[in-house]
C-alpha cells in the first residue's frame, strides 16, 4: 500500500494505539517522523522512541505514556498542513494550541521545531500538526 502522507499516517497510528491502550507502536521510519518523535519526547508526550534498521526502510518503535489514572498523555493529535492544501505562517503569526498548553509543529528551514522554539527564533514554516 503506497502512503502519501507521511505525517498523517504516523499521528493516526499513534492515536490508534491510544485508542486501543497499546503500551508501543511501530511506524516506518524517515528522517522527518524522527525528528517530530524527538520532539514529542522531548515535550514529554512520550516515554520514548527507539530507532531500528530492518534492512529495508527501518522502524521507529514509540513507547506511549500514560498518567497514572491510565489516561493518556496525549489528548488529541491533529493534521493541519495536508498535500492539498499546505498551510503556512510567518513567525508573529504561529498558532497557539490551546492557548499554549499544547504544541504546533512547523517545518522550518531550520528544521522540524515547536511553535515556541519558531517564535523565539522568528522563523516562519509550514504547520505540519497541533497536539495537545
Amino acid at each position: 500500500m503506497k502512503i502519501t502522507d507521511v505525517v498523517a499516517d504516523a499521528l493516526t497510528r499513534v492515536r490508534n494505539a491510544i485508542g486501543a491502550k497499546h503500551l508501543t507502536v511501530d511506524i516506518p521510519s524517515s528522517r522527518l517522523k524522527v525528528a517530530m518523535f524527538k520532539i514529542l519526547f522531548d515535550e514529554g508526550y512520550i516515554k520514548k522512541y527507539v530507532v531500528f534498521n530492518d534492512g529495508k526502510q527501518g522502524k521507529i518503535k514509540v513507547y506511549l505514556k500514560y498518567n497514572p489514572d491510565k489516561t493518556s498523555v496525549i489528548s488529541n493529535l491533529k493534521r493541519i498542513s495536508k498535500c492539498g492544501r499546505r498551510i503556512y505562517s510567518k513567525a508573529c503569526s504561529l498558532p497557539k494550541v490551546i492557548g499554549g498548553l499544547g504544541i504546533a509543529l512547523i517545518s522550518t528551514s531550520q528544521g522540524l521545531m515547536t511553535d515556541k522554539q519558531a517564535r523565539m527564533q522568528k522563523l516562519g514554516g509550514e504547520v505540519l500538526a497541533y497536539i495537545w
